[in-house]
């Protein structure tokens, strides 16, 4: 960039190399489309190069501009990081910024209501933009694609950044009516007796229920995997199959009046629910800020020692 150039355009550049769409880039700075059209076609003037070109309906990266986006992704990072007051005091209300967290949808739909409030309340200038999880990679926080992933611990690299959020447990959900309500104790053998759905985004139909029903020399019958957890609920609201559901899910749910949980007759491990970050944003206050918000929205407060 020649000298007087302007610095702002940094920033969109960034946003451009990381979103590699010009809809994307102008959402996560706050710029309409039109605007961040001008700042591409001033940084191709700046830089000689065309940065994104068309294929197909979508855009693609040049050469160039892959080899920038890993040193423009650091320069914004620090630049931000030099512009903060040395305390590193933030007053939420004044923050501007688009946040991405990645999470599975039974997180989404059992917080993101509580998340969107509480922000809304404390920094009004704050948008939240929940992605999707098809998987544990942990390149899209390497990437600055994602400011925050929540989930089981996968391989996540040892250089990721891990916070403890709240620890879940499955039960089953039947209908109301339901044959195995009929007597008091849900024993294991007839559980495994009926038909199951379970939830699963590769289409596994076994799982650590299996396990310990096996341990018993009991199975089930799984006769329908589905993606979602709200999809699980709506097959065992119109049918007798028994659906796998997170607790922390099931609290959530309008649909309870019409099913009803019991805890699973086999024992099951614990399921621990984390937030995940990558350690260039430990000290950024705007990131501490989301780190607390999400702990607050999730844990119970005589639970919330330990940094964030």
């Amino acid at each position: 960039m020649p000298t007087d150039a302007d610095l702002n355009l940094l920033f969109a550049l960034n946003a451009l190399l990381s979103e590699g769409s010009v809809a994307k880039a102008a959402e996560r700075v706050g710029l309409s489309e039109s605007a961040m059209s001008r700042a591409l076609a001033r940084l191709r003037e700046s830089t000689g190069d065309e940065l994104l070109v068309r294929a197909g309906r979508a855009m693609v990266l040049t050469p160039h501009a892959m080899a920038l986006r890993d040193r423009v992704r650091e320069l914004v990072q620090e630049s931000r990081a030099v512009l903060q007051p040395a305390d590193a005091r933030m007053d939420p209300r004044t923050l501007r910024q688009l946040f991405t967290i990645r999470a599975n949808d039974g997180f989404i739909e059992a917080f993101a209501h509580q998340l969107v409030a509480r922000a809304a309340h404390e920094a009004p200038g704050v948008r939240l933009r929940f992605a999707p999880k098809p998987d544990k990679d942990v390149r899209p926080l390497r990437e600055g694609l994602l400011d925050l992933d929540v989930g089981v611990l996968g391989e996540s690299g040892p250089e990721v950044r891990v916070q403890m959020l709240y620890r879940d447990r499955f039960i089953a959900v039947v209908r109301q009516g339901h044959p195995l309500l009929a007597e008091p104790e849900v024993t294991a053998e007839r559980y495994a007796a009926c038909d199951h759905v379970v939830t699963s985004r590769h289409g596994r139909t076994v799982g650590p229920v299996d396990d310990a029903l096996a341990a018993m020399g009991l199975a089930r019958n799984t006769a329908v995997v589905v993606p979602s957890f709200s999809t699980a609920l709506s097959v065992a609201a119109a049918t007798d199959l028994v659906a796998l559901i997170p607790s922390s899910y099931f609290e959530y749910q309008r649909a309870r009046g019409t099913l009803c949980a019991f805890p699973l007759p086999v024992a099951t491990a614990q399921i621990t629910v984390s937030q995940m970050w990558h350690p260039r944003l430990d000290r950024d206050p705007a990131h501490r800020w989301l780190r607390g918000l999400v702990l607050q929205v999730c844990r119970p407060p005589d639970e919330q020692a330990g940094p964030a």
